[in-house]
């Protein structure tokens, strides 16, 4: 185990260490419930502004670390800077979320360049230097892409969709044009890890959104396949990287996934049974997850049975304590101080 690995918490369970109080991060951690996060973006113009603005983002990746002591910071940008750099037109437009230039027929991939342009993600690795800066010595700090299926899914749209349906179909009817986008995605996007590691990441994480869209077959071609090659393309140019999967919504391929992707921890969501997830899971990597965000969002009583038991379940071995997805933006910060306040005294209470 390397001196850094040593004194943050998060890395020794990544590694396989189990902690006798689990480190905590919240996915979205950073964002809109934060009233310091929104005094920021009512300045920033547009969101991607914000995401390449180096000196805003490191200090919105810090906000939540500031006021809730975590044990990770996960750097503030979005997936969709991938496609953006790709050549893409990406845009947010408020209320409404992603939008892209849809690449509706195999034709207007040519659109695409075929290697991601560092350029314009110059600002994401300077920010991740800013970040280091300032972080206490035990804080891990966190990067990540989007796995190529779920990218693929908002580029395809055109932005987000019900149960992807156009990228669902674009695959069916053009599965070579897909492979080939896919290709793009899976080189592009492990490049863009590497060059986070190079930043100063501690390890990634590589967010798959919309896999549990899929079924089996299809899940095994465009997710399972591509993010084992984005790992060891990764692993290629920083052997000791420190990886972390989240294929959300697909409980019942979990086991697959893992035999086939050489990931150091697994990120599951909260639809996820507890017992099936110890049992099943957790015996084949550290575990993240699984809070309901809507438990999170109600709080009280509700808040504290699903936080015991996650504790109960997953304490016994490596485990992180986390959402099963991000934050919604309506929680109030008392919630969060209550969750945080919880998982760290679960060892004094026994």
């Amino acid at each position: 185990m390397t001196g850094i690995s040593a004194t943050k918490p998060f890395l020794r369970v990544v590694a396989g260490d189990c902690e006798p109080i689990p480190p905590v991060w919240l996915m979205r951690q950073a964002g809109r419930y934060l009233p310091e996060y929104r005094a920021i973006r009512e300045k920033a113009g547009g969101f991607l502004d914000l995401c390449f603005n180096a000196r805003s983002a490191a200090e919105v990746t810090l906000q939540p670390i500031r006021r809730f002591g975590f044990d990770v910071a996960i750097l503030f940008s979005d997936i969709l800077v991938v496609p953006y750099a790709l050549g893409q037109r990406v845009t947010f437009e408020d209320g409404e979320g992603p939008r892209l230039d849809a690449l509706a027929d195999p034709s207007e991939l040519d659109r695409l360049h075929r290697q991601i342009d560092h350029a314009r993600l110059e600002p994401v690795y300077e920010a991740i230097g800013r970040v280091n800066e300032a972080l206490p010595p035990s804080v891990a700090l966190l990067g990540f892409c989007g796995a190529p299926w779920t990218l693929a899914t908002y580029m395809v749209a055109g932005g987000g969709s019900v149960d992807q349906l156009p990228a669902r179909r674009f695959a069916y009817q053009f599965p070579d044009a897909f492979a080939q986008l896919i290709d793009v995605l899976v080189e592009a996007s492990a490049n863009y890890l590497i060059r986070q590691f190079q930043a100063g990441v501690d390890a990634v994480q590589i967010f798959d959104t919309w896999a549990g869209v899929l079924p089996a077959g299809e899940f095994q071609r465009w997710c399972i396949e591509p993010t084992g090659r984005i790992v060891a393309a990764v692993r290629a140019q920083v052997p000791d990287a420190r990886i972390i999967g989240f294929p959300r919504g697909a409980a019942t391929e979990l086991g697959l996934y893992l035999d086939a992707v050489a990931i150091d921890a697994i990120g599951i969501d909260w639809t996820v049974e507890l017992a099936f997830a110890r049992d099943h899971i957790q015996r084949l990597r550290p575990l993240q997850g699984n809070l309901d965000p809507l438990a999170l969002l109600v709080g009280g009583a509700a808040l504290d049975r699903s936080v015991d038991a996650i504790l109960e379940t997953f304490s016994h071995a490596p485990f992180i304590f986390n959402l099963g997805h991000g934050v919604l933006p309506e929680t109030p910060i008392a919630h969060v101080e209550r969750l945080v306040a919880r998982v760290r005294g679960a060892a004094a209470r026994g």
